[in-house]
């Protein structure tokens, strides 16, 4: 039984800050490609909310994409209230939610090492979490009147779902082995 207890301790939401924080500021400074000039850019670290969930815990990986969000948001210049600490902050923190639960639960780092069906469950079920963000974020962007829904499904979409579905499952893989290798025990919350 691997010794990942769910907990909701001061250390655990001190992780949480730390990682939300560190997802947004990647997500505002490390975005080198430009898809519309101005506007959107490929979000190469869309995976960092899918990753820690699945290696940490669903909460984890929700307030990781939620805090992210609104880092992300408050320092690229596009914070809009109503969307990022709503719509935006709870689809890309489910976008860490939803593949921990999946994947991640009641698992331990030597068992996602070991899983050889680690890098297709935890792309398709990134996959997954990302197409309903992707959806939800985009309807309250055209409900605001900032960008047509297809539109912006298409560019979003193309922004955050080839890095969620690449990088989710490298990376998983790669730190579950080095954890494991370490012998880490983390509690998963």
């Amino acid at each position: 039984m691997p010794d990942r207890s769910k907990s909701m301790t001061t250390t655990n939401i001190v992780y949480w800050v730390i990682w939300g924080v560190l997802t947004g500021v990647l997500w505002a400074f490390v975005n080198p490609i430009s898809l519309v000039p101005g506007v959107i850019h490929l979000r190469i670290f869309a995976f960092l909310p899918a990753v820690i969930g699945i290696l940490f815990g669903p909460r984890s990986g929700f307030f990781s994409g939620y805090i992210g969000t609104v880092v992300w948001s408050l320092l690229a210049g596009s914070f809009i209230p109503a969307h990022s600490l709503i719509v935006d902050g709870i689809m890309v923190g489910f976008t860490g939610l939803l593949p921990a639960v999946m994947v991640g639960r009641g698992r331990s780092f030597e068992e996602l090492a070991a899983d050889s069906t680690i890098i297709w469950t935890s792309a398709i079920w990134s996959f997954i979490a990302g197409v309903i963000m992707i959806f939800a974020v985009c309807a309250s962007l055209a409900y605001l009147k900032i960008f047509p829904f297809w539109w912006s499904v298409f560019w979003i979409g193309i922004s955050d779902i080839a890095p969620l579905v690449v990088g989710t499952p490298i990376l998983v893989k790669f730190l579950a082995q080095r954890l494991a290798k370490a012998g880490v025990k983390m509690n998963w919350s």
